[in-house]
């Protein structure tokens, strides 16, 4: 299966009305965070079962999709790695890993990095001490690795380990654009939700530096008690 058989599967699938709405959904608009992002109109479920057929492409093959134009090509790239990566061995994990990083600029939106992002890199790094490939991510000067890096940790947070996603939240609250806010948030509404005390202890010492878009979604899932505490005192 080469990637442009891969991208007549999809076009089939696409809806005009749907890739219509997705333009405005993910903020296609000149200056916006998607600027120039095209899109078929077929939905996530679709785009992964099309993955799980072809879940044994070639990189060559997924490279070519990854670089494609529209956004459900990319996509499709990025879940059939997320495919590939669960059945790998110790050795195909690692270039998969070294692969998905090298390729980082074409996982230009969010849902590209939510739905890929912790599968792979998260994972990868689960059960490893040096976890300093996060902290350069988020270093780097492209957005798209910066969310990589805070949404990677959701692997850890199942595990309840939850160091990294508080040290990178900290990092980031001066960041300047919402979608690390947002991506901060919803990782610390989930550290809530395993464990309320760390997520409070968090707000307790942070949130009057905390973005208030971060917030929340950090406070999302508390007790309306608890929600007008911190929204009061912000």
């Amino acid at each position: 299966m080469t990637a442009e058989n891969i991208k007549r599967q999809l076009l089939a699938l696409g809806n005009p009305k749907k890739a219509e709405h997705s333009k405005y959904f993910f903020k296609t608009g000149e200056g916006q965070y998607g600027e120039g992002d095209k899109f078929i109109g077929c939905t996530v479920p679709e785009t992964r079962y099309v993955a799980k057929v072809h879940k044994n492409m070639s990189f060559a093959e997924l490279e070519k999709l990854l670089n494609d134009e529209l956004h459900e090509c990319r996509l499709c790239a990025l879940l059939i790695l997320v495919e590939q990566y669960k059945k790998a061995g110790e050795l195909k994990r690692n270039e998969i890993v070294d692969f998905y990083l090298a390729h980082t600029s074409c996982i230009n939106n969010w849902d590209l990095v939510d739905l890929s992002c912790y599968q792979i890199v998260g994972e990868w790094l689960k059960n490893k001490k040096d976890r300093s490939l996060l902290y350069c991510l988020a270093d780097s000067g492209l957005l798209w690795n910066q969310r990589i890096a805070v949404v990677s940790t959701m692997a850890f947070i199942r595990d309840n380990d939850f160091e990294d996603t508080l040290q990178l939240s900290e990092k980031f609250l001066s960041h300047n654009h919402d979608l690390i806010h947002k991506a901060c948030g919803w990782m610390l509404r989930e550290t809530g939700k395993r464990d309320e005390s760390v997520l409070t202890g968090f707000l307790d010492k942070y949130y009057k530096k905390m973005p208030r878009t971060m917030l929340r979604y950090a406070i999302e899932r508390l007790s309306s008690g608890h929600k007008k505490k911190y929204m009061q005192r912000a």
